[in-house]
């Protein structure tokens, strides 16, 4: 809202809220601050390579109040108007730059890009009504259609050469999932292959470490026999010589006993015999004497 008066001085600019006017000296004048939604249609408009094509797009543009740069601009270049003529102005001037994206792109780039045609409209629309105290708050293309079926001809050569890359890309990854399968055979040949010579090198390190082992074994099994014959030979061997120092023991004391008993008898004999006879011969030679 512009308040103005028949003054020197220069008009109010305020943003919504509210005034006093003075009746007489003062006036109102009103500008929709409102967003308004644009329904942006260019019709048959030849692109790069001459076809023609019509393109609807959809804007939102309002006058912005909170910058008073843009205000003060908006205020001179509508003040008076309705919304509609606001409208109508700010249509007009988007439809004539989306006209002129449009010349300069091809069928392709507008179809298969939208949105960076979107951005180039909203890019170059908004530099433009920025100059009128109007931003672009968005800018979405709608639709493109033509009369010629360009589209659905470059639609359906789109289709046939998206079918086409499927059927290379179907044959590719059959050749690709082929061949995948002959390098996981080979490989898992080779990795059997090299498994099986691991075995057979741990099966050849085990025989050679169980031959040395059973060798080592042996050798003290037959070093350890050796060694209990020996010892059992030496223990006969002591038992032997023992046994032979007890007989030996055994004939002297039998050869002592012998003896004692020899001598007991011889002194038996000279008791039972000897002495008498010899008492016996004494006495005889006494009586001779006499």
């Amino acid at each position: 809202m512009v308040v103005s008066g028949f003054c020197r001085s220069p008009p109010l600019m305020i943003a919504g809220g509210r005034v006093f006017v003075f009746p007489c000296i003062q006036q109102i004048q009103r500008i929709s601050l409102n967003t308004l939604t644009l329904n942006v249609k260019s019709d048959k408009v030849y692109t790069r390579h001459g076809v023609p094509v019509s393109v609807t797009g959809i804007a939102q543009m309002k006058i912005q109040g909170q910058n008073k740069q843009m205000l003060a601009a908006a205020c001179q270049m509508f003040m008076g108007k309705s919304e509609h003529e606001i409208a109508q102005i700010a249509l007009e001037t988007l439809e004539g730059h989306q006209r002129a994206i449009i010349a300069h792109l091809t069928v392709e780039e507008i179809y298969k890009d939208r949105k960076k045609f979107s951005e180039q409209v909203f890019k170059v629309a908004s530099s433009d009504l920025v100059n009128m105290g109007i931003s672009v708050v968005s800018y979405t293309l709608k639709d493109v259609h033509d009369d010629q079926d360009y589209l659905h001809s470059l639609g359906k050569a789109r289709t046939a050469q998206v079918q086409k890359d499927a059927r290379i890309g179907e044959a590719l990854n059959k050749r690709d999932a082929v061949i995948r399968e002959a390098h996981a055979m080979q490989e898992k040949i080779s990795a059997q292959y090299k498994n099986d010579i691991e075995m057979a090198k741990a099966q050849r390190d085990y025989e050679l470490k169980k031959a040395a082992y059973d060798i080592e074994v042996n050798t003290k099994k037959a070093e350890s026999e050796m060694a209990y014959q020996l010892q059992v030979a030496k223990t006969k061997q002591r038992i032997e010589e023992e046994r032979m120092q007890v007989q030996v023991v055994e004939r002297s004391q039998q050869i002592f006993l012998q003896d004692q008993e020899i001598t007991r008898k011889e002194k038996e004999l000279e008791a039972k015999v000897k002495k008498p006879a010899e008492a016996e011969h004494l006495c005889h030679g006494c009586i001779m004497k006499l």
